[in-house]
């Protein structure tokens, strides 16, 4: 199979979709619904606050995977960081280069846009992927921990604290 790494074109839409919901299965996660499937395809091809790489199958014109990046910025390098939110192939598809040619046109975009750095977060029982980007040089950071609120807890402490600095609501 001979494929070509290409930046993604709204076109793509469906094919990206199908790609997302390869994705969740792999993920073992709940697929995006769809306002979330229309919201995606618009901040990547409208908004423009994500980017997407797409590797598509030369024979059938069919996307067999995707890097999804969007950048981040380091105070103390004071350059931006390229973040691969997601790197998928089919399974089909994979162990042909796929990936590798993804990451690789990552990392050469971080370069060509003085990134400092680039950074993603790997779950940690897919080995393979551990295994792929530490062969790749990539090291695993041990003093970080990553967190995050929902939309819903985002919800919740935004209403909170609009009630704090509220008058009416102290007491």
């Amino acid at each position: 199979m001979s494929y070509t790494v290409r930046y993604a074109k709204r076109e793509d839409s469906p094919g990206v979709v199908n790609l997302l919901l390869a994705l969740a299965k792999f993920e073992h996660l709940d697929p995006p619904d769809n306002g979330s499937r229309r919201r995606i395809i618009n901040d990547i091809f409208s908004k423009k606050l994500v980017k997407l790489f797409v590797a598509v199958d030369d024979d059938s014109g069919k996307l067999v995977g995707y890097a999804l990046y969007f950048y981040t910025y380091s105070s103390f390098l004071a350059r931006p960081t390229l973040y691969l939110e997601d790197i998928f192939v089919l399974e089909e598809h994979r162990r042909r280069g796929v990936g590798r040619d993804l990451f690789i046109s990552c990392v050469r975009e971080a370069e060509k846009n003085g990134c400092g750095r680039m950074e993603w977060a790997v779950l940690t029982w897919n080995e393979k992927a551990i295994h792929f980007y530490e062969k790749l040089g990539a090291k695993r950071l041990d003093d970080w921990f990553y967190y995050r609120l929902s939309d819903e807890n985002l919800k919740i402490l935004s209403r909170k604290n609009e009630k704090e600095k509220d008058p009416m609501f102290r007491q």
